[in-house]
């Protein structure tokens, strides 16, 4: 029973081989889900006719039980295998544009920040807080932004639930959430892949599977994938280098799983997943670098980014008949090492733009040569579900989390004639060493959170059409930890090390969340639906937050980052369509919505230099519509679209600092930094005087309009099988930060085409593709940020170019 289930779901997940859209694009015969599920095309039956061609059922593990797409009560999307593979995308940002509301923006160092409608995480490099978008693999909750970085090894499909998740999934997916979900071993077959593609800037992308079924019992399935290609970009003033890369990749990844199934209402599963990378780093273009060209940076600072990140987990289940038990405990580790040009210029420039005109003569920059951090986390949930083929269903469930996140922070600003790739220095320098003078920023912290949560979700069928789904849950979040930070080169210590941590204040957090919905089927294949959720993220710790210290006290203001932040909260009203037409040949589904956002966790300045930290902007509205269709125009033809309207404001009074604001008052007044403590008072009242209200203000990564169309033609061409499609990606234009900052902040638009062709001859396991991304070679700006740390100096980060590669594979 539970072995067919699978595989039935497996299908129906993986059928959708020439799709690039979520919610449809599923226009797949019977010969294209066998080919998708391993079988040859020998094997496969022909192509349907008209009156038998149909969309394929998409099953979706949304609220942690198996779903039909079309049945579920929300908006979710599922991008599978084969999608990801004709659009080239290998890690989480590449799905921008491809589910509606969706954007994975760049930020600095490795980070990605993951936003669903708006909501998502406004705290760039701050790796004490919690994202907006949780992300998952497997169900598993992955605590870490910069672990989003991981490229997607042996995934079967993506899902993106949009929205607040407040039940099932909790706290952290005030947004929504992202669960990958890999092939698990199957006990039917010995089946297994390879392939092989080559192109342009180098590029090597290499993969392969195995599936083992060792008995009737036990099965084992491997896979290991490298990726990686020259820089797409590269820094001009580099010592040592004539152009040193950036923008490149090399990536190795691996994952492995046992299935121990000795009966059919019993089964372990235990994973682990793997993943390398050492690049030199993302190019960040300053806005102000005098090259046009946005993949040539006028830089002298050598980048590099190293992520190292280790997943072991395992799922327990028993069907008791009545109910499924699972039990899913895990355990991961993240190590990230991230260097960048803070300043994003070379030294000349770098003055000129900052302190013009000049005051004295020497090199001037801002550099970081490390950004360690060290992430050590588990977690336990245990949930039961039922089994009951009646009207009633339900789940209910418990979760501990326990995360461990510590980190090295050192930044150099310096006026003197020194050598600028100077390395980091060890936060156990002796505080009157001549290097620590040189720090213009460092921090040595570690922070624990331990959190557990309850939850119950249940649904009525009160008629066939009608359903009345509820859940709630509990959330109780804990954080304490050590930190001490240094600013301007002068250490507050008297002997020993120049970083000595010490405990912080501690934070606890309790938060009731919940959904409620009601669905009803207008007829078998149209479902109408409307619901009300409540999204929570916990509050934290300010680990260098000025406010609070005595000098900050003496100046008198109310305003100013606290040492802790209150935990956000968003209350979501959603309707929706769900529809099936045609004899299953159209699908079209519709989404409106309405959010009242509260105290939104974003990334401030503090009058105190480098007393930066996160505040609450207190309200925001926030509202959209989102369509996502696929048309079986032929039994060889798919049309498929998707697009998002979304609006959202600031609704309340609120007076913020911006970085950058506040850098420019502090210069005016004659205060650059380094000059900054030999007038305090001074500097810090220009600087608090920059402050400018929100109110009204766009809530950032919110573009206005996004979409997407593709169409596919799959056919029998001589002897095999032919599969060609076209695709085009707009996003459009936000704004990266809730300032709205008309010179820095505006991220501007962007289209992007990409062409898929693959052949797969008759009687053969072998198959070959052609892939084109970026058609027209178009230097879209993916993400538009301004470093919240440190020179407050505002960079591009760009699309990759476009990139044409081979690929070459066998499969049985």
């Amino acid at each position: 029973m539970n072995r067919l289930r699978t595989k039935t779901v497996l299908l129906a997940a993986t059928s959708a081989v020439g799709a690039m859209l979520p919610a449809g694009a599923f226009a797949q015969t019977a010969g294209t889900a066998a080919a998708a599920a391993g079988v040859t095309a020998a094997q496969a039956t022909p192509t349907p006719t008209e009156a038998e061609a149909q969309l394929a059922e998409i099953v979706v593990t949304a609220e942690k039980r198996d779903v039909s797409l079309q049945d579920a009560s929300l908006s979710v999307s599922a991008v599978p295998a084969q999608a990801l593979t004709e659009a080239n995308v290998t890690e989480i940002t590449g799905l921008n544009g491809l589910v509606p509301g969706l954007v994975v923006a760049r930020s600095g160092g490795g980070e990605r920040m993951i936003s669903i409608r708006g909501v998502g995480s406004e705290t760039p490099e701050n790796t004490n807080t919690q994202p907006g978008v949780s992300y998952h693999i497997d169900g598993v909750y992955i605590f870490n932004s910069i672990a989003a970085n991981a490229a997607f090894i042996d995934v079967a499909q993506v899902e993106v639930l949009r929205g607040p998740q407040g039940t099932t999934f909790g706290q952290g997916s005030t947004g929504g959430t992202i669960n990958v979900v890999t092939n698990r071993p199957s006990l039917d077959a010995l089946t297994g892949s390879m392939d092989l593609s080559a192109g342009n800037y180098d590029f090597i992308k290499a993969g392969a599977a195995l599936n083992v079924p060792i008995s009737s019992t036990l099965a084992v399935r491997g896979a290991v994938q490298h990726n990686s290609h020259d820089g797409y970009a590269y820094a001009t003033g580099v010592p040592g280098f004539s152009k040193y890369q950036l923008d490149n990749q090399d990536e190795t990844g691996w994952k492995a799983a046992l299935l121990w199934e000795p009966a059919s209402n019993f089964s372990i599963t235990l994973n682990t997943v793997q993943y390398r990378s050492n690049n030199n780093g993302p190019a960040q273009k300053n806005v102000l670098d005098p090259s046009t060209d946005p993949r040539i940076l006028t830089q002298d600072y050598a980048g590099k980014s190293i992520v190292n990140t280790e997943l072991y987990y395992g799922v327990v289940k028993y069907d008791a008949g009545f109910a499924t038990l699972k039990s899913i405990t895990s355990y991961q580790t993240l190590f990230s090492t991230q260097a960048w040009d803070s300043d994003g210029l070379t030294t000349d420039l770098f003055y000129d733009a900052t302190y013009n005109p000049k005051s004295f003569t020497g090199v001037y920059y801002d550099h970081t040569p490390l950004w360690r951090t060290n992430t050590k986390s588990w977690t336990q949930e245990f949930n039961l579900s039922s089994n009951s083929s009646g009207p009633f269903k339900w789940i209910v469930g418990g979760v501990y989390l326990h995360s461990k996140n510590s980190q090295y922070i050192v930044e150099y600003r310096s006026g003197a004639n020194q050598d600028i790739l100077q390395p980091a220095i060890s936060e156990n320098t002796p505080y009157d060493s001549p290097a620590v003078d040189n720090v213009t920023y460092a921090e040595l912290s570690s922070i624990t959170r331990k959190a557990w949560a309850g939850y119950v979700e249940a649904s009525y069928d009160f008629t066939d059409a009608l359903k009345v789904t509820g859940g709630v849950r509990y959330n109780d979040d804990r954080f304490s930890g050590t930190s001490d930070s240094m600013s301007g080169g002068a250490s507050e210590q008297t002997s020993g090390a120049y970083l000595q941590p010490a405990a912080t204040e501690g934070l606890s957090t309790g938060r009731w969340t919940g959904k409620a919905a009601i669905q009803y089927k207008l007829t078998p294949a149209n479902m109408a639906y409307f619901s009300f959720t409540r999204g929570f993220k916990p509050g934290g710790i300010n680990s260098s937050a000025a406010g609070g210290n005595s000098s900050y006290l003496a100046l008198g203001w109310e305003n100013g980052v606290k040492p802790t932040y209150q935990p956000e909260q968003l209350d979501s009203f959603e309707v929706g369509l769900k529809n099936r037409f045609l004899n299953n040949r159209a699908q079209l589904n519709l989404s409106a919505f309405i959010y009242n956002y509260k105290n939104m966790q974003f990334l401030e300045e503090d009058p105190i230099l480098f007393g930066e930290g996160i505040s609450n902007a207190p309200s925001a509205r926030i509202y959209g519509a989102e369509v996502e269709g696929s048309w079986l125009a032929t039994p060889t033809v798919t049309l498929d679209g998707s697009f998002s309207l979304l609006r959202g404001t600031f609704n309340k009074d609120y007076y913020a600092l911006d970085p950058v604001n506040a850098s420019r008052a502090q210069n005016a007044a004659g205060y650059p930094d380094y000059l900054f403590w030999t007038n305090f008072y001074a500097a810090s009242v220009a600087r608090e005087g920059a402050r400018a209200n929100i109110n009204g203000n766009d809530v950032p990564k919110l573009p206005k309009f996004q979409g997407t169309a593709a169409i596919t033609y799959a056919n029998q061409v001589g002897p095999g099988k032919l599969t060609a499609k076209a695709q085009i990606i707009y996003r459009g234009e936000y704004q990266y930060r809730l300032f709205n900052d008309p010179g820095f902040d505006k991220t501007p638009s962007y289209a992007q085409v990409n062409l898929f062709l693959k052949y797969a001859p008759d009687s053969t396991n072998l198959w070959g593709s052609l892939t084109v991304t970026n058609l027209f070679d178009k230097a879209g700006v993916n993400s538009r940020f301004s470093d919240p740390y440190g020179s407050a100096q505002t960079y591009d980060t760009y699309i990759p170019p476009r990139q044409v590669f081979g690929t070459i594979g066998y499969r049985f």
